[in-house]
């Protein structure tokens, strides 16, 4: 080979590793995990024909690095990965692009226009859209610990005001933890203004007829669940499954991310607790509800429809993304409660119950991305997001910042600590279950189908030869 020929061969290559790291890039940070990324990048290597035992992918949280070599060559590029989200259209339109562009044998600049196309697309909710669905979000979780309907608006208004406030300041370019903190602690002062519709002085000036719809018989609970909207529910469930699946550094640091999210949430909420003089919410308010399965079952789905517009789920998707939050949070509740506290179910607690809800919806889920043609990820993780024990964390952290040595202070700490982490592993053991037991029925039909593209293509002579590189 001249060296003419060589430099547009290397050329090509080049061209065809960024293609590689952006599409990687993309997926980090849209929030896919660890083993998604991995399939879809191996997948694009496919289609690129890089070889892939001559290719090696090094997959980070902040970094991508590839290297393609053989006995004589070497070539490697790197990409950072620092805008991190969550976009589940994005996650979802390079799955499917990844097999189309193999199966109609998509050109590199078709490809690459394709990507840029995904990249550079307007999300399908405006922000203030965003803040009033995810307020109604937490207003459903205020009904899972067992506030009236009254109480749901209160919490559902305290919430979409402070996200709203948090979208403002990432505008500005503030630190996103200090964001988090402070929109945590706006939503709880509203809420506890709300709280004072219930005081005698302010019934005895409200007209009787407005005191159903003012007046909460729980003024209390929408503290507890006003902030929720902070809750990481994806890279809680992405850390767990990374670590899972032993990708261990990725998992610590999504898993560190997480916590440090949370840590500022329960700041915030101190601060709003100390301004406010009032922490029986945070200490002994009981979260058990005593509510019908319909009330259950309609709050579960606002819920995992309110949290999957923060996600960018397409609309098309919102009414089984609704339906698999009323299988999952229904599911759960007739496992975990019972005679025991006051309801009808098994009573076995909320750890058996979350695993069951959330074990449920993803087996289901299993069939149903055959019939929305979509990702398992973006149609169960919206339904079990509002399983995510967000109170019992930030009661666990209010615990352990607020010790004055008093005796049982760090086994009540402790306590809440221990049960909302088995309560996640459990709602993340119950989502990855398709990828522990059920990918053994399902990859080798994939990956069948993938290996007779893959050779089709290499008999069309689509794939990189390292030896028509010249060597130095």
């Amino acid at each position: 080979m001249n060296s003419k020929d060589n430099i547009v061969t290397s050329k090509i290559l080049r061209q065809k590793l960024d293609l590689l790291l952006r599409t990687g890039q993309l997926l980090i940070e849209s929030s896919a995990d660890t083993s998604r990324v991995r399939r879809n990048l191996e997948r694009t290597a496919a289609y690129l024909g890089l070889p892939a035992e001559n290719l090696h992918i090094e997959i980070d949280y902040y970094m991508l690095h590839v290297n393609l070599s053989d006995e004589c060559h070497s070539f490697s590029k790197m990409q950072r990965c620092s805008n991190h989200g969550i976009n589940m259209e994005i996650i979802e339109q390079i799955s499917k692009l990844t097999w189309r562009a193999i199966s109609e044998d998509y050109s590199l600049e078709r490809f690459g226009a394709e990507l840029e196309r995904i990249g550079r697309g307007k999300r399908h909710y405006s922000e203030w859209m965003v803040a009033i669905c995810a307020g109604f979000a937490c207003g459903g979780f205020c009904i899972q610990f067992g506030c009236d309907w009254t109480s749901f608006f209160y919490a559902s208004i305290a919430a979409a005001l402070g996200n709203r406030l948090r979208m403002y300041l990432n505008h500005l370019g503030s630190n996103v933890y200090a964001n988090f903190a402070i929109a945590a602690f706006l939503s709880t002062i509203l809420a506890l203004f709300s709280s004072f519709t219930a005081t005698p002085e302010m019934k005895a000036v409200i007209p009787l007829w407005l005191q159903p719809f003012i007046v909460s018989s729980t003024p209390w609970h929408p503290l507890m669940a006003c902030a929720l909207f902070i809750v990481p529910g994806v890279p809680l469930i992405n850390a767990v499954n990374d670590l899972l699946d032993n990708n261990i550094e990725t998992g610590l640091v999504r898993a560190t991310n997480t916590m440090l999210i949370v840590t500022a949430m329960a700041f915030g909420i101190v601060l709003a607790i100390k301004c406010g003089g009032i922490d029986n919410f945070v200490k002994d308010l009981s979260m058990t509800p005593h509510h019908s399965f319909i009330e259950y079952a309609l709050a579960a789905g606002i819920s995992a429809m309110g949290f999957a517009t923060i996600y960018n789920i397409p609309l098309k998707l919102m009414p089984w993304i609704a339906a698999g939050g009323i299988i999952a949070i229904c599911s759960r509740n007739f496992v975990s409660l019972g005679p025991g506290s006051g309801n009808f179910g098994l009573d076995m607690g909320p750890i058996i119950g979350s695993l069951c809800g959330s074990a449920l919806i993803s087996i289901i889920n299993i069939k149903a991305v055959h019939i929305f043609h979509t990702p398992h990820q973006c149609i169960t993780i919206p339904a079990v997001i509002p399983m995510v024990p967000g109170v019992l964390m930030y009661r666990a952290l209010y615990g352990f910042i607020e010790m004055q040595g008093v005796v049982g202070e760090l086994t009540v700490a402790v306590h809440n600590a221990i049960n909302g982490s088995l309560i996640l592993i459990c709602i993340a053991v119950g989502v990855a279950i398709p990828n522990i037991f059920a990918r053994k029925w399902i990859a080798p039909h994939r990956r069948r189908k993938l290996a007779e593209m893959i050779e089709q293509r290499r008999q069309r002579g689509k794939f990189v030869d390292l030896h028509s590189f010249a060597v130095d």
